[in-house]
């Protein structure tokens, strides 16, 4: 098995995940919802005004950590990746999910946006053993 595939059952599909971005010069972490993809990209929404969109704005360079958080023993993944911001309502449309209705009422709301996170480095960590993929 490839370690893409590996990497994937992590982080495919919809996880909460620990987002790091730089302000002022110091890390800021916090948690979202995020969808990892085949491509290994992740994807999530928040609302235009939230710290995090200026911050990946100014620096688009972020780091995210996801986990099951079922066993202490399952794999985890530490990801590197260019962070960008989506305002127009094509890709709004295409990531929508009706349960993010109660959040952000339609795909149409001007303050809701989509973050897109392209990773360039991901440590797969399984056990005592680390594997590292490079795009």
């Amino acid at each position: 098995m490839a370690l893409s595939d590996d990497i994937l059952k992590v982080m495919g599909g919809m996880h909460v995940a620990a987002v790091a971005t730089i302000a002022d010069g110091r890390p800021a972490v916090r948690f979202m919802a995020l969808t990892g993809y085949d491509d290994l990209t992740l994807v999530g929404g928040t609302m235009k005004s939230t710290r995090k969109v200026g911050e990946i704005r100014k620096d688009p360079h972020v780091a995210i950590s996801i986990w099951s958080c079922r066993d202490f023993s399952d794999p985890y993944v530490v990801i590197q990746a260019k962070g960008t911001v989506h305002e127009d309502l094509a890709t709004k449309k295409k990531y929508w999910d009706p349960m993010k209705a109660g959040y952000f009422q339609t795909p149409e709301n001007p303050e809701w946006v989509i973050l897109k996170f392209v990773p360039w480095r991901i440590e797969y960590y399984a056990g005592m053993s680390q594997q590292v993929w490079e795009r």
